[in-house]
């Protein structure tokens, strides 16, 4: 079996999209119901022990990326609370099954990061029940590609800043003040911060304001010990592309753009999250970690 840590050739490491990439769930999606499923670390990710005893609250850690932090921070010693829309229960729960099978704690708080009450309940949760939180990772996102601005409707636009950008910011300001000198936030950007998609308008812009409001941030609360960083990642094979994130004619070439001529994994991006959060990254403030199979970035 091959984890992170085997010698491979990173170009056929995970496969191509083809014409199996094309496929249509309604949103939020399931990632059960994917075909080809993503790997987000269930049998891959292998632990050493770098965030042991480390109390982390994950937002979107029922599938793809967040699905992958959380298994990554279990598998290297982190308890978890895991927040996820109701209707995502049937992910959420093998998250919470293989959580529990490193032995560690999983508080699954099902509900909406849109509400405010919603954050500040889930942070009041992880001090409950974790006795603390010490990392904060960011990563549910809301993508709907609308071809033209004059069919985005208010709704939509205001949908997409209350997933991705207000949400963040009710749960950064609600877990600071329960955060000690040594913990981590991490928030999600993407390469679509600077490399937008017309049709990734209301997207790209969110992730442009990730990106910039990481990087007040981790100036204001560099001087109490906590860090805040970004990782960014590029195209990666998650439920975001099949409820409406990318048109579905175009799966099938799914992340043929980057160099690597394929799109990622979630379990490529666990990595990044593990060593933003852990002390190995001490020294790293305010930056942006850009996983994308190599599209430059500024």
């Amino acid at each position: 079996m091959t984890d992170q840590y085997t010698f491979q050739d990173p170009t056929k490491q995970f496969p191509k999209a083809g014409p199996e990439f094309q496929q249509k769930q309604e949103e939020p999606g399931l990632q059960k119901e994917m075909t080809p499923l993503p790997d987000s670390g269930e049998t891959s990710y292998r632990g050493t022990g770098r965030l042991t005893g480390r109390k982390a609250v994950v937002t979107g850690a029922d599938s793809g990326i967040g699905r992958a932090a959380a298994i990554a921070y279990a598998r290297e010693g982190a308890d978890v609370v895991l927040a996820y829309l109701p209707e995502e229960e049937a992910d959420a729960q093998e998250v919470v099954k293989l959580i529990e099978a490193e032995g560690r704690k999983a508080v699954a708080v099902p509900g909406d990061v849109r509400d405010e009450r919603y954050c500040v309940n889930l942070i009041e949760t992880a001090v409950k029940e974790l006795g603390g939180i010490d990392i904060l990772a960011n990563i549910a996102g809301k993508q709907q590609f609308v071809e033209q601005i004059e069919d985005l409707t208010t709704e939509h636009f205001d949908a997409t800043f209350k997933t991705n950008v207000y949400a963040m910011f009710w749960l950064c300001k609600a877990a600071i003040k329960h955060m000690q000198p040594g913990s981590t936030i991490i928030n999600t950007a993407s390469i679509e911060a600077y490399e937008p998609e017309p049709i990734l308008l209301d997207y790209a812009t969110t992730k442009a304001s990730i990106n910039t409001f990481s990087k007040a941030l981790a100036q204001q609360v560099a001087e109490k010990g906590i860090r805040v960083n970004v990782v960014a990642p590029g195209p990666v094979w998650t439920p975001l592309q099949v409820v409406g994130g990318q048109p579905t004619e175009v799966l099938k070439e799914f992340g043929e753009e980057t160099p690597l001529k394929r799109p990622g994994q979630p379990v490529e991006m666990a990595p990044a999250f593990v060593f933003l959060a852990s002390p190995e990254s001490s020294y790293v403030v305010g930056e942006t970690l850009n996983a994308n199979g190599g599209m430059p970035t500024p």
